[in-house]
């Protein structure tokens, strides 16, 4: 029989500054913990120091500032919280990018969205396997912004964000690596997507998402009204997807042609090859007939175990399944693991 855990929900709402600190005023554990183990990852691992960290990671506020001065405040507001520097806020925001720039990515997903004829109801679903190092903190937070936007996200080291607005978008995500000489000064991406998911509409989040997220990310999209899109970056260049017969599935290997010369995954997921078509075939062999309960089963299939897509940690690894998450946009619904899928039952949030 499975686990039953819900998490504890964190609401916010009224200015950014406020919700910042509201957020890092209850979180201030988890927050100084998530910061004082990415510094100790990175000086461990790499013989650097905190200095030289927080000077790598400093070249990115001023573009933040630019891109998205609301961030900044809702940050600062984290910050006076958690009685941490603004530095070492912003330091949780940079992490794919130092995970990068250090070459200690570790963060591998599968994701999902179907819509329309895939599905039994003709709902749209979309969701995903959140892989990373085993340990880091997770957040449920109900945001509700001063224009009356409300949100719920999955958050993880207290940056990275699995997102349902009360406006019917959702939001996955899948890091795809690139060779490190394509590597340019880029917005980082947990910067791109608080503005990205406090868009209304599918078409100015992805039009978000091109602009500024060219980074290391493919993220999928999701709306109530039945539209699902994907977004695959390079630091200099994006390519939309289009789903297939109403599905859209992703790993970690690029889809887009152009993109494929170099790619890196191989090197630290190379399960991306596998876990991919499985997911695919399942979803197609029950094509016309999915439904909620079925993606949860889906998630938790072991095909290449442990690196299944639902992804088990043995000795020696460092990275696991921390959670899954599928969200129903038209039902402002959410439903979350608190770990394996496996192991654990899905609990429903609503919106």
């Amino acid at each position: 029989m499975k686990k039953r855990k819900r998490l504890e929900i964190i609401e916010c709402s009224g200015t950014m500054y406020e919700i910042g600190k509201q957020y890092g005023s209850i979180r201030r554990n988890s927050l100084i913990t998530s910061i004082n183990l990415l510094f100790k990852e990175y000086i461990t691992l790499k013989k650097t120091s905190r200095e030289e960290i927080i000077t790598t990671m400093r070249k990115y506020v001023s573009l933040v500032k630019s891109f998205d001065p609301d961030l900044v405040e809702m940050l600062q507001g984290q910050a006076e919280g958690a009685e941490v520097s603004l530095e070492e806020v912003f330091l949780l925001r940079c992490n794919f990018e130092l995970s990068f720039y250090y070459q200690q990515m570790k963060t591998f997903c599968t994701s999902f969205a179907v819509t329309g004829q895939a599905t039994r109801d003709g709902k749209t679903i979309i969701g995903q396997n959140f892989d990373a190092t085993c340990g880091r903190s997770i957040d449920l937070v109900k945001t509700t912004y001063a224009d009356g936007l409300k949100q719920q996200s999955l958050v993880f080291w207290g940056a990275c964000e699995l997102v349902l607005n009360s406006a019917g978008l959702a939001m996955v995500l899948n890091v795809v690596v690139s060779p490190p000489e394509e590597q340019l000064f880029t917005l980082p991406a947990c910067c791109v997507m608080p503005k990205a998911m406090r868009q209304r509409r599918i078409g100015d989040a992805l039009g978000v998402f091109c602009v500024a997220g060219r980074s290391m990310m493919h993220y999928c999209l999701a709306s109530k009204e039945g539209d699902i899109i994907g977004i695959e970056t390079k630091p200099d260049d994006f390519n939309v997807l289009q789903p297939d017969r109403d599905i859209l599935v992703h790993a970690n290997h690029y889809h887009t042609e152009r993109f494929k010369k170099g790619e890196l995954v191989y090197l630290g997921a190379p399960s991306t090859y596998i876990r991919e078509p499985q997911i695919k075939g399942l979803i197609e062999k029950y094509y016309g007939n999915i439904t909620l309960e079925r993606m949860m089963e889906i998630m938790s299939n072991h095909n290449n175990y442990p690196r299944g897509i639902c992804n088990h940690a043995q000795e020696g690894s460092i990275a696991e399944t921390l959670a899954s998450v599928i969200m129903v946009p038209e039902d402002n619904a959410m439903y979350v693991t608190a770990g394996h899928p496996c192991q654990y039952e899905y609990e429903e949030y609503r919106l």
